[in-house]
């Protein structure tokens, strides 16, 4: 087990220096060999490709017609399963209108725009624009960033129904609404460019398909799913093995989940953090999170309730180990700041692990349960389990199956802050 470890884990200690800090200089986006700045004359790009989300609407639209259903049948059907079909479609125009907003802003200034459905979306979209605009919510703009490798490529994110969308990764709700605002603070470099750190994977062993299975527009059923990953549209990828890591070409923003695709069977795997010892581990899954996704799956995995905290509180007073007196604030204060201490900036080169419902036994152990960390091994004993990237792009991840899970400053996605 110790020479997999030398041979996987041990690459990327050659890359520990992290994204340099480099003085801004002035850009023209389509020069590979500059970097964008907010210096004199701020970013103005010349091509920008908009990736639009399918809303609820165009997906239900699209599943029952190919049913058969006419546009009454579907809102009958709808009316069934308590969903409005008015409300849908209320939904989609506001998007819509949204999306036209941002369009006829960008070529109001002069700028080339492609409209692309976020099926339609691929890498010769990406290697045409200078600047990615994703039109939609978090999960668009997580699937616009899947594709940009190039961390001189600028992904801005515009939420297209705040009513209805947290919106976190996209750019403050006033500016869904007053887009050219937006785009005049990009020009006069009123803005900061902002350094995603993103998660790199290494895959090796054996029964491995590197064919990914699209997450992003499927609704798949558990048999669905396996069979997908199992045939995984090239016979001539199902089950091959790799003698050496191979770099996967994704890159997680929010993080990493590995675990069994049957949610109530536990997920059996090893796994040595930093370098450290193997640890035979079941539990539900293996989440690993960047700066960015501390806010997200990681945060609800991890965070405690005040409930929780007052119980514990409770707890300490009555065996009188310190003397409280326990109030609100107290146990508020209490929750706010264990919970703070879970994020951290999405610009830190460094990762967080959580370990779901570890089972815990003289055969099983789970050392550390979460943590911060810089690099994860994991060797797959599961039966049928996936790794899934931001929760779009997932890979067969089954018994024999290793991955090595880093960072490298090479792979920070450029986005950009503007104020409320």
């Amino acid at each position: 087990m110790s020479s997999c470890r030398v041979l996987l884990c041990g690459w990327c200690s050659g890359h520990a220096g992290g994204l340099a800090r480099r003085a801004p200089i002035a850009l023209h986006p389509r020069r590979v060999s500059t970097r964008p700045s907010n210096g004199p004359g701020g970013f103005r790009p010349d091509r920008v490709a908009v990736v639009t989300k399918t809303t609820r609407y165009e997906f239900e639209l699209q599943r029952y017609r190919y049913a058969g259903l006419s546009e009454d049948e579907l809102r009958e059907l709808l009316a069934l399963k308590g969903s409005s079909y008015n409300g849908l479609l209320q939904r989609h125009n506001i998007h819509s209108e949204n999306v036209d907003h941002v369009v006829e802003s960008l070529r109001n200034e002069g700028i080339d725009v492609r409209v692309v459905k976020r099926r339609d979306y691929d890498e010769e979209t990406v290697r045409w624009a200078d600047a990615i605009i994703s039109a939609g919510g978090d999960g668009t703009m997580l699937l616009a960033a899947s594709k940009v490798l190039d961390k001189f490529k600028p992904v801005i994110g515009v939420n297209t129904d705040p009513e209805r969308s947290e919106g976190h990764l996209c750019l403050p709700v006033r500016y869904t609404h007053s887009f050219p605002e937006a785009l005049h603070k990009l020009y006069r470099g009123e803005f900061r460019w902002q350094w995603r750190q993103r998660i790199r994977l290494h895959l090796e062993g054996t029964g491995i398909n590197l064919t990914p299975v699209d997450l992003h527009e499927q609704q798949l059923s558990l048999e669905q799913h396996s069979k997908a990953h199992s045939s995984g549209g090239h016979q001539e990828q199902t089950s091959a093995t790799l003698l050496g890591p191979q770099l996967l070409p994704v890159r997680a923003l929010n993080e990493v989940f590995i675990g069994e695709s049957l949610s109530s069977r536990a997920s059996y795997y090893e796994i040595s953090v930093d370098d450290g010892p193997w640890e035979k581990q079941k539990s539900s899954g293996l989440n690993v999170c960047t700066g960015t996704g501390s806010k997200a799956w990681s945060y609800n995995i991890n965070k405690m309730a005040p409930q929780t905290v007052e119980e514990i509180l409770n707890i300490v007073k009555r065996h009188k180990i310190v003397n409280l007196t326990l109030d609100r604030d107290l146990i508020e204060t209490v929750t706010n700041e264990y919970n703070n201490s879970l994020i951290f900036s999405p610009e830190e080169q460094k990762m967080f692990f959580s370990v779901r419902e570890p089972i815990a036994n003289r055969v099983f152990s789970s050392s550390r349960q979460r943590g911060f960390t810089s690099k994860v091994c994991v060797r797959s004993r599961c039966w049928d389990a996936c790794m899934v990237v931001d929760g779009g792009t997932s890979f067969e991840f089954n018994d024999g199956a290793i991955v090595a899970i880093s960072m490298d400053g090479e792979d920070a996605l450029c986005t950009v802050l503007l104020d409320e």
